[in-house]
């Protein structure tokens, strides 16, 4: 059921926007995506970050084809950790393209088919998301053929002037994405501008700092920690998985906000990983 409802609201809410000259965010309601690459430069490279639902690869072929060319495919796909709603289409997209994936060395037993993550916690309320999430799907993927553990000096392949950033807490091997020229951050899960728990601001994305889902998050200190991380980093413009790009003073005042109150804001009062 629950599985079914996202991958409706994926189907019929598909967008997509250009947050600058070379990212195009991918927007499928529920999650994001991104193809990183200036479609008008000289070699026409790209990566792709993230692969929504399972239902979202047409969607990314169209995107991809409109921004890059007819035939076009990405140098990478990566992964910034291996819940359903980012790795939905990898396993079709990798096969497909024939391009390594890349993801953290402690996310590699999700994407290989070693080890499962917990079922979503009902109990940390917050919404309809909450209550659905036992049903969303847990169990790890396989892609050993194409599954590449990112370079332990925090470069990144294919994407030039990007590091990651290891922001754990919402699985062991969360990463961020952060661009030192422009301080340019792709947060994936780390924090969330929308309430995801609750099917309501999910469906309007009403802008509202939180942290990342709580119903599939395992270690909340750690995941403010995380936090601290990326604010240190100064970012002026934070694309988060769930919700709208935030940038500048917003983005400044809303990540104070959200540390200074995380056990408010961020943290359920209940839930298996709570305490």
């Amino acid at each position: 059921m629950g599985n079914m409802l996202v991958e409706g609201l994926s189907a019929m809410n598909t967008s997509s926007q250009e947050i600058t000259p070379d990212i195009l965010i991918l927007q499928f309601k529920i999650v994001t995506a991104c193809l990183v690459g200036d479609p008008n430069s000289a070699t026409g490279e790209f990566v792709l970050v993230d692969t929504g639902l399972e239902n979202s690869a047409d969607f990314i072929l169209e995107s991809i084809e409109k921004r890059f060319g007819k035939d076009s495919r990405p140098q990478a796909i990566i992964l910034t950790h291996g819940h359903f709603d980012h790795v939905g289409s990898v396993i079709q997209l990798s096969k497909m393209w024939g391009v390594p994936v890349y993801a953290h060395q402690l996310e590699m037993p999700y994407i290989t088919g070693q080890k499962d993550y917990p079922t979503g916690d009902p109990t940390v309320g917050g919404g309809m998301v909450s209550m659905l999430s036992p049903t969303f799907p847990h169990t790890s993927i396989d892609i050993c053929s194409y599954a590449k553990a990112l370079p332990n000096d925090g470069t990144i392949p294919d994407m030039p002037g990007w590091r990651w950033i290891h922001t754990p807490g919402h699985t062991v091997g969360h990463i961020s994405l952060f661009r030192e020229k422009d301080r340019v951050l792709i947060v994936a899960d780390a924090f969330s501008t929308t309430k995801q728990e609750s099917l309501s601001s999910v469906m309007t994305q009403r802008e509202q700092i939180s942290g990342p889902p709580a119903y599939m998050t395992t270690d909340w200190e750690t995941a403010k920690q995380s936090i601290i991380r990326l604010k240190n980093l100064n970012p002026s413009l934070a694309i988060t998985s769930h919700g709208k790009p935030l940038a500048g003073e917003e983005l400044t005042k809303h990540l104070e906000m959200l540390i200074n109150d995380f056990d408010e804001i961020a943290k359920p009062d209940q839930g298996r990983f709570v305490h």
